[in-house]
């Protein structure tokens, strides 16, 4: 099975699974579209799904590229540690803002270390599989 494939499928799943929430939230509180305020609990939903996106358009990349040079089971380890931190973000930032950092660490760590081993991987020279 190829792990990999499968975070990428499940980090795509989950941002779905976010914008649905922000629709049911859009109902929930009366808040129209095109409009993006209105309802704070609509508001918190629909930054989850944002920042979600915002950190997708470097994690799905740098998911693939580092699978390219390092054991796909220890990438795919660090995309799952990616989606969890998505979902820890999502509950914890629709029930309190303030309370989001653990979700977010949970997060932005994978990012950075995909990140630093696609990095090392070029310019160090680590052949690819």
């Amino acid at each position: 099975m190829n792990y990999v494939d499968l975070v990428a499928i499940l980090a795509i799943a989950q941002f779905v699974f976010f914008g649905v929430l922000v629709g049911r939230a859009r109902g929930r509180h009366g808040v129209k579209a095109p409009a993006v305020t209105g309802h704070e609990l609509f508001e918190r939903t629909y930054r989850v799904q944002m920042n979600t996106l915002e950190l997708l358009v470097a994690f799905l990349p740098l998911l693939f590229i580092a699978a390219k040079y390092w054991a796909q089971a220890w990438v795919a380890a660090v995309g799952a540690v990616f989606v969890a931190g998505r979902f820890v973000y999502w509950r914890s930032y629709v029930a309190a803002p303030a309370s989001r950092s653990l979700g977010f660490a949970l997060s932005i760590v994978p990012v950075m270390a995909l990140l630093l081993g696609v990095l090392v991987a070029i310019v160090g020279g680590v052949a690819s599989k």
